[in-house]
């Protein structure tokens, strides 16, 4: 009886392999340009992803495999799809410095390193200073001064000088204006890690930044007019009954006027208007018509007098 061999026949089929389905490397990782991306944080990134696509042994320096394996044209393929990713992830400018022909992915991976981590002492003195003398005041945003700050810790690791996680907290501190004293100090006592530190910093910004602007709406507001008041009209400005009887006092006949009793009598009463206005200095004279301004530390009203009102003061 004769045997059937169809049901023991081997069916071989080829898979895929993961290099093949990345059609746009950019989009996974970003461009090294030397600022905007470091060195560190992109080999950090192409690492993951090799390792995630199952090309991490064409640039850890594993050895390629011989030319007789049977492997070999396989592994040159995707050595060759690995080197693209390199060179479409770089600058312009790096790129036409290591750019070769008949080179590998491992070759162009190691003269790359050697670009950025040569000459270990004298870059290292250079981050060092760039490190300690950098400063909230000289970066554009909170976000990308903290971002710095971790950047240059991580390029001096690079370079065998590694920053702590206390000193990097200290350090984002110490660039910190006055304004920042006080959380300053509790992140000092507190120790706390450097996103914890670096979030509070973030969250006392937010804050004075709403505290200012809530001034800011507060002392721009327009005086509301009270269009029933006979001594308001919808173009003046409005005058409290304080200034009405200061100006009384003024143009009474004979009488012995004591401008800084009076105003010191007045002051007394008059807190409430306008809001949160202090240390009034009224710039005034014996006759009504030359007081035109109050000032305060804070702001400048001015006090439109015209016809109608110096006639219902009289």
């Amino acid at each position: 009886m004769g045997k059937d061999d169809s049901g023991s026949s081997e069916v071989k089929t080829t898979t895929l392999h993961p290099a093949y389905t990345v059609t746009n490397i950019q989009t996974k990782i970003r461009t090294l340009d030397g600022t905007k991306v470091t060195y560190s944080s992109w080999t950090k990134l192409f690492r993951l992803h090799a390792k995630a696509y199952k090309v991490l042994d064409h640039i850890d320096d594993t050895p390629a495999p011989k030319e007789t394996d049977p492997t070999y044209l396989q592994w040159v393929e995707i050595d060759a799809l690995v080197l693209q990713w390199i060179y479409s992830t770089l600058s312009d400018e790096l790129m036409v410095r290591i750019l070769e022909s008949d080179t590998t992915a491992q070759e162009a991976w190691n003269k790359l390193k050697a670009n950025f981590l040569n000459n270990k002492g004298s870059r290292a003195a250079a981050l060092e200073q760039e490190f300690s003398n950098l400063t909230l005041a000289a970066s554009s945003s909170m976000e990308a001064y903290c971002q710095k700050l971790k950047d240059l810790a991580d390029q001096l690791g690079d370079v065998d000088n590694p920053v702590t996680e206390a000193r990097l907290v200290l350090q984002m501190v110490r660039g910190l204006p006055p304004e920042f004293d006080v959380v300053g100090a509790y992140i000092n006592q507190s120790s706390p890690s450097w996103e914890t530190a670096r979030s509070m910093l973030q969250l006392e910004q937010h804050r004075q930044t709403a505290r200012q602007n809530q001034t800011h709406t507060v002392l721009a507001a327009p005086t509301s007019v009270d269009q029933s008041s006979p001594n308001a009209t919808a173009d003046q400005s409005f005058i409290p009954p304080q200034l009405q009887l200061l100006g009384q006092r003024c143009r009474q006949p004979r009488s012995r006027f004591n401008y800084s009793r009076t105003w010191q009598k007045l002051q007394g009463t008059w807190r409430s208007w306008p809001p949160k206005l202090e240390s009034w200095k009224p710039m005034a004279s014996a006759k009504l018509e030359q007081l035109t301004t109050m000032e305060s530390t804070a702001i400048t009203i001015p006090f439109i007098w015209t016809e109608p009102i110096y006639k219902s003061l009289g």
